[in-house]
């Protein structure tokens, strides 16, 4: 649950004080060791997280802009937008 939410310390030290106020739940001195190991590692959890759950191709760069038709043969079709989107993908990891 810590490292799903991406807690930062004031969540972390809530939710690890309901976890000790709970029947049958952690030790006050559990919870200060999972307070350490999450101050030390978070980042390195959270970039597994994300590696994990990237499969093939991720989005590297995106451009995009909208634009409005000033002529055209039929007057019906003046100010008509059109957004233009350009995505860079590639590989996880690459």
């Amino acid at each position: 649950a810590i490292a799903s939410a991406d807690m930062d310390l004031n969540q972390l030290e809530a939710f690890l004080t309901a976890q000790t106020k709970k029947q049958g739940g952690i030790t006050p001195d559990q919870a200060a060791v999972i307070t350490k190991f999450w101050k030390n590692h978070r980042s390195q959890i959270h970039e597994s997280l994300i590696n994990q759950s990237c499969w093939d191709n991720v989005l590297k760069n995106m451009n995009w802009r909208v634009d409005l038709k000033s002529q055209l043969r039929h007057i019906d079709q003046i100010n008509t937008p059109v957004a233009i989107v350009e995505m860079e993908l590639g590989k996880n990891g690459q």
